[in-house]
């Protein structure tokens, strides 16, 4: 493999040890480094001209990208742009716009400058509001990287006990982060919630609430053509069996979740007084003359 290939396989860094042990030889290193394939970022890394620029930073800074900034390298979701750059370094020096994180006591990832995923989340959970905290370790959780009673087993005593509370809202199963955030939201609202139903003749629901509304939490492949025909079908299937039926998008669970937790009461206060009843159960019915 050329150098270059291999350095773009690792984000477009490593240091020389990684090189060597790759198979390259110190004179390649330099040659690479001449001719301008390559650059030397300082002693012991080489870089590529399209390396990552948070792994470049991670690099030169001798320390290990962590918590939201890290996320992506082990593909656990996040809400919006991790803005400063997370980062535990070892040297312990300040560094403008850089979020600085304590020491990382677990493996970090085999080949770039970045904090284990129990660390990240560790650090994520101490750091962040809440439900961002939360979303990145449901993501974890979901992927099977690790599970909540390590993270609790980490997290000891009373100063953790914010974050230990956060482990409490990880579903068992989460297909996206819209159904661990809309499960919150609902469960917060007094509802009770079920995830993943089978409702028969619709099949798998995201939830159902109160045993009498489905809602139905719809990612980008839900605005096609064909998905929003079968989805319709879905909703009258439904209806059929007696369930209501809402839909919410991302913008609606990450961005306005009063809107829609006020807009499911309404709907459950709806039918509790009888405005989905047959026509003579309703209030103020008057029978024909």
């Amino acid at each position: 493999m050329d150098i270059i290939n291999f350095l773009q396989s690792r984000r477009g860094a490593a240091t020389t040890r990684t090189l060597l042990t790759a198979g390259f030889t110190r004179r390649m290193l330099a040659n690479a480094v001449m001719d301008g394939r390559a650059t030397r970022l300082h002693r012991g890394v080489y870089t590529s001209k399209e390396a990552d620029l948070d792994v470049v930073a991670a690099f030169r800074a001798d320390g290990l990208l962590t918590c939201v900034t890290a996320a992506r390298f082990y593909r656990l979701w996040t809400l919006g742009d991790p803005g400063s750059l997370h980062m535990s370094c070892s040297t312990g020096l300040a560094r403008r716009g850089v979020v600085h994180h304590g020491a990382c006591l677990h493996t970090a990832h085999p080949y770039l400058p970045v904090a284990g995923v129990a660390d990240v989340l560790i650090h994520a959970l101490r750091c962040l509001p809440e439900l961002e905290a939360l979303v990145m370790v449901q993501s974890a959780v979901s992927q099977a990287l690790l599970s909540t009673s390590f993270l609790r087993s980490k997290l000891p005593g009373n100063r953790n006990g914010r974050v230990r509370g956060t482990l409490d809202l990880v579903l068992p199963r989460a297909d996206s982060l819209l159904e661990v955030l809309a499960h919150t939201h609902f469960t917060r609202a007094g509802l009770r919630v079920r995830m993943h139903v089978d409702v028969p003749g619709v099949g798998e629901v995201d939830c159902v609430v109160n045993e009498c509304l489905i809602v139905e939490l719809d990612g980008g492949t839900h605005l096609e053509g064909k998905q929003v025909k079968k989805d319709q079908y879905r909703n009258n299937a439904g209806m059929r069996g007696g369930f209501l039926s809402l839909h919410y998008y991302y913008v609606d669970v990450v961005h306005h979740p009063e809107r829609m937790v006020a807009e499911v009461l309404a709907v459950l206060l709806n039918r509790e007084v009888g405005r989905f009843a047959p026509a003579r159960y309703a209030p103020g019915w008057v029978p024909p003359s």
